[in-house]
């Protein structure tokens, strides 16, 4: 197999950017083609869609491989690396012409871009280390005593067997010391509200949820559940990492009580830095503090020890935040943002919809319903342990969970048909020529 240097591919990538018909990354996107364009080392390109080419080119480690991945973690952007490079050099040479911290006032407008992802305030989010450090934070002021030693607060607590690998971990320990915990189980590789309302009575206090599962990519119909939680006195939490960025998301409208997302997915940052959604009307009351450190306060008087408590969701916070990873996601979100979400998902439909069509017949079956409304697909190995070489000889990067027999792939905005084809060809058997 050849194998592609940077410079050829950038080469190549400019070269298919400028046969598509006027769509420049600058301008954000345009209209697809259904020509097929030139060969490019000698294969037939066919049309990238919504994006051109040149979106490739910014993340520089997929020209490595077919990387098919980025439902476990998303390549670095030249974007958040240029905004890392920038906060280094602050701190390395001090202020100067391109360069400056990520002080106060970014950190409270990435919150706000946080907010606007989802629809929520800026005084509804917190930042937080991950995804499961904001659900330990909800689960530890709804239930928890006011003492270490205290039992915690009666009532069940409501998830479902498409619950990421942390939430599942958590509640079954938790179960082990008093909670009652119910676990939905999924038919047909889905979650139904049906089933969710037989399991949730008038004792539920939480109904927890990741929104899109990272078993195999399947969205919650979030509305739905939440308006049963609501009806019989319960809140609902949603472990939102695999759909903030990926899909539209509006916490208002589905009802959603809490949310905790990190940032290394399709928000484009890195680990180790992540953000809590907390409802304004919950804050203080029905989720208490549990937790403390100098985030919470401002105007701290060290002779009187007396201080002001920061408005907002800032009570769940402890210390300061990682800012060169905030850096990073804060160039993210500008990236999908001048994308556009509805385009981001139009993007990636093509592609997960080629896969869900092509690798059926092959001996992959399916577990992600065609319906569903995110990049990330998955599906049914009858031998994980020759699909993992497939994958390994043919270059081709997804995740393999064996003991589970199952293969997940998932496609972002740099993905191509070109991509899909690599993706069939090796899955099949078969080793591309490029």
């Amino acid at each position: 197999m050849t194998t592609i240097g940077r410079r050829q591919f950038l080469a190549g990538a400019g070269a298919i950017a400028a046969a598509l018909p006027s769509t420049t990354f600058a301008n954000g996107v345009g209209g697809g083609s259904t020509k097929v364009l030139p060969s490019w080392h000698g294969v037939q390109v066919k049309p990238t869609g919504i994006f051109p080419a040149s979106v490739r080119a910014d993340f520089p480690a997929v020209a490595r491989e077919t990387y098919l991945n980025s439902a476990a973690i998303h390549p670095v952007g030249t974007f958040a690396a240029d905004a890392v490079k920038s906060l280094v050099d602050y701190r390395l040479y001090g202020p100067g012409e391109g360069r400056s911290d990520f002080g106060a006032a970014k950190q409270d407008e990435l919150k706000k871009k946080f907010g606007v992802l989802i629809n929520a305030s800026a005084s509804e989010i917190a930042y937080t280390a991950n995804t499961t450090d904001g659900e330990n934070i909800v689960f530890m002021g709804l239930f928890a005593g006011a003492s270490k030693d205290a039992p915690l607060r009666a009532g069940n607590i409501v998830i479902d067997e498409l619950h990421f690998t942390s939430s599942l971990y958590m509640y079954k320990e938790l179960e082990k010391k008093g909670v009652e915990l119910r676990i939905v189980k999924h038919k047909n590789w889905t979650i139904d509200p049906e089933d969710m309302a037989k399991a949730i009575d008038k004792n539920t206090r939480l109904v927890s949820m990741a929104l899109v599962s990272n078993v195999n990519g399947f969205m919650h119909d979030a509305k739905a559940v939440s308006a049963i939680a609501h009806a019989r006195g319960a809140l609902v939490f949603a472990d939102i990492i695999q759909a903030v960025g990926a899909v539209p998301l509006d916490v208002k409208a589905l009802g959603i009580d809490f949310a905790s997302a990190g940032t290394y997915k399709w928000l484009m940052g890195e680990r180790g830095l992540g953000f809590l959604y907390v409802r304004e009307d919950l804050q203080g009351t029905v989720l208490p503090t549990t937790r403390y450190g100098h985030q919470q306060v401002s105007n701290f008087n060290r002779a009187q020890l007396s201080w002001e408590p920061r408005p907002g969701a800032a009570r769940y916070e402890t210390g300061g935040i990682p800012v060169m990873l905030a850096a990073m996601v804060n160039a993210g979100i500008d990236y999908v943002n001048k994308l556009g979400l509805p385009n981001i998902r139009a993007h990636a439909k093509q592609l997960t919809d080629r896969l869900q069509k092509e690798l059926p017949p092959l001996g992959y079956k399916a577990l992600t319903p065609m319906e569903t409304e995110t990049p990330t697909v998955a599906f049914e190995l009858k031998d994980a342990a020759a699909a993992t070489k497939l994958l390994q000889a043919g270059h081709l990067v997804g995740t393999v969970i064996a003991n589970e027999n199952r293969l997940r792939l998932a496609v972002s905005v740099f993905n191509t048909h070109e991509d899909i084809d690599r993706a069939v060809a090796v899955l099949g058997g078969m080793r591309p020529g490029v």
